[in-house]
């Protein structure tokens, strides 16, 4: 049996370290996140009397890169993880992966293995949309692996004998669905008899990326009022952390409709609103939160954020979410009524992970090298 898997690969500018990971995306269990694993390999000449470290970067871009004048800086590097990866500690608190036993074979005595795990409640990978203007990194999160050559963990690095490859911290949607999401709102109106009621149904909870929703609407007319008009639109919350006003929300997808209206006094209407939202129709909207950027992949609109409580938010985190909102126009005097429903948009669990560690029976023996050739040599760069 042969098994092909991907590997990235990325080398210092002096060509003296190379960092081998099997994965670039890292799950998120709210109860623990993937550890990271992965190999180093040094070359012979050049770890002779030297300490090489690793580190797992998060690096916390809350301001435009072009306002930073006079000394400001609006980017925080934390350092989740850190430790000495050669020489190398005498006792390993983990054991080698499939991944790092098939690497350690075909690489020789000069690979290393390691190891590095997040916190509990780090933050995920998100990205801020910038403006069409706007210049420099973007806002967000983002994640480095950085390993390099030094005499200590504090040591200040040298570019030639660093290299870094970014990571993302991810989560995939729940396998089962929640209650369906349903809401009653109604409103009455002084010096009138009656009420106006207006129903809003989802189909489901937790929705995918691309995936069409469903918004039930049901609207009873029971005033002396009438319904103009119907806006239904998909809004996307944003709460930086670090921020006390720091919360903000986006329509990503909205439609207005005047089909079945007016909605008379006595009489009901009864709809379906299908919106999609997706990046393609937001591109070049300052602040709408996408998923954590890797170059040379295509990114969607930023998944919610799932947490195991809702204390348990990073100060230096992004916390995404989604709401339907339908809102109802009756006039200038009538003023209007607002029914707002809270939605999970995620990507779905990818079918490899459903099946756990399905090669691990695989034969390490037929591992083969043009694996190596061909994923490796063309690993992504940061």
């Amino acid at each position: 049996m042969v098994v092909n898997f991907k590997v990235f690969k990325k080398c210092s500018p002096n060509g003296k370290l190379t960092l081998y990971l099997g994965k670039r995306d890292f799950v998120d269990h709210i109860t623990g996140t993937e550890p990271i694993d992965g190999v180093i390999l040094l070359d012979q000449d050049y770890i002779d009397q030297r300490k090489i470290f690793g580190q797992v970067i998060c690096s916390f871009r809350y301001g435009r890169e072009e306002d930073e004048v006079m000394g400001l800086n609006f980017q925080k590097d934390l350092y989740l993880a850190s430790e000495q990866l050669y020489p190398p500690p005498e006792k390993s608190e983990h054991g080698l992966t499939k991944l790092q036993e098939r690497l350690l074979k075909k690489l020789g005595p000069n690979a290393f293995p390691f190891t590095f795990t997040l916190p509990p409640n780090s933050p995920a990978s998100v990205t801020l949309q910038p403006g069409r203007e706007d210049e420099g990194e973007p806002c967000g999160v983002k994640y480095f692996v950085k390993v390099f050559s030094g005499d200590s963990e504090t040591d200040r690095t040298h570019r030639r004998s660093t290299v870094a490859l970014g990571i993302r911290k991810v989560q995939y949607a729940p396998s089962k669905q929640g209650r369906q999401p349903c809401t009653v709102v109604r409103k009455d109106f002084m010096l009138s008899p009656g009420e106006l009621e207006l129903e809003v149904t989802l189909d489901k909870q937790v929705y995918h990326h691309g995936e069409k929703i469903g918004i039930n609407i049901c609207i009873r007319n029971n005033s002396n009022k009438v319904v103009k008009k119907i806006k239904a639109m998909v809004q996307q919350g944003v709460d930086v952390v670090l921020f006390q006003n720091g919360q903000y929300r986006s329509a990503v997808a909205s439609v207005e409709s005047q089909e079945g209206c007016p909605v008379n006094p006595g009489s009901s209407l009864q709809k379906v609103i299908y919106l999609i939202p997706t990046l393609e129709s937001n591109r070049g909207r300052r602040g709408v939160a996408m998923d954590g950027t890797l170059k040379h992949e295509d990114v969607t609109l930023a998944s919610t954020t799932l947490l195991a409580s809702p204390d348990h938010r990073d100060a230096f985190g992004i916390v995404v979410s989604y709401s339907v909102k339908v809102k109802l126009y009756l006039g200038a005097l009538g003023g209007e009524l607002v029914a707002e429903l809270p939605l999970v948009l995620m990507h779905p669990k990818p079918e490899k992970m459903k099946a756990v560690h399905a090669d691990s029976q695989a034969d390490v023996e037929t591992f083969r090298q043009e694996t190596f050739d061909g994923d490796m040599t063309n690993a992504a760069k940061c």
